[in-house]
C-alpha cells in the first residue's frame, strides 16, 4: 500500500478529516476530531495506528515490521513500517480497527451523528 492508497482508504470512512497539525510533513487522519492514524507524507515508511493492547502485543510478536508506537502511548499504538510490510489486507484490517476503536470511545452524541451521515 502506498500513500495514495492509504489516504484514499482512510478518507472514505464516515466522519474522517485529514490535517497537518504538527508540521507540513505529518499527515493526521481524525474521526470526529480524534486521531486514529498518523503518517509521513514525503517519507511514507511508518504509519501509527491505535490498537487494542492485547492485539498490539500479538501483532508485534508475529511481525517485526510492527512495533510500539513511535512518539505515542506504547500500550495503545503501533507503528507499522510500510516498506517492509507487504500484507495489504492486514494493514486495512488494522486501519479499520484503529478507526473503530476511536469511534467506540466517542460520546454517544458524536457516534449518533456519525451514524446519520452527512446532511444533504
Amino acid at each position: 500500500m502506498d500513500i495514495v492508497e492509504f489516504r484514499d482508504y482512510c478518507i472514505l470512512k464516515p466522519g474522517v478529516t485529514e490535517e497537518f497539525p504538527f508540521d507540513n510533513q505529518t499527515l493526521v487522519f481524525k474521526v470526529m476530531g480524534k486521531i486514529f492514524t498518523i503518517c509521513g507524507v514525503d517519507d511514507f515508511d511508518d504509519i501509527n495506528l491505535k490498537c487494542d493492547p492485547e492485539w498490539a502485543l500479538e501483532l508485534r510478536a508475529e511481525y517485526p515490521q510492527i512495533r510500539p508506537g513511535y512518539h505515542m502511548n506504547k500500550k495503545h499504538w503501533n507503528t507499522v513500517t510500510t516498506s517492509a510490510f507487504h500484507n495489504a489486507p492486514l494493514l486495512r484490517k488494522m486501519i479499520d480497527h484503529s478507526y473503530d476503536l476511536v469511534v467506540s470511545k466517542l460520546p454517544k452524541a458524536k457516534r449518533d451523528e456519525l451514524k446519520k451521515g452527512p446532511v444533504s
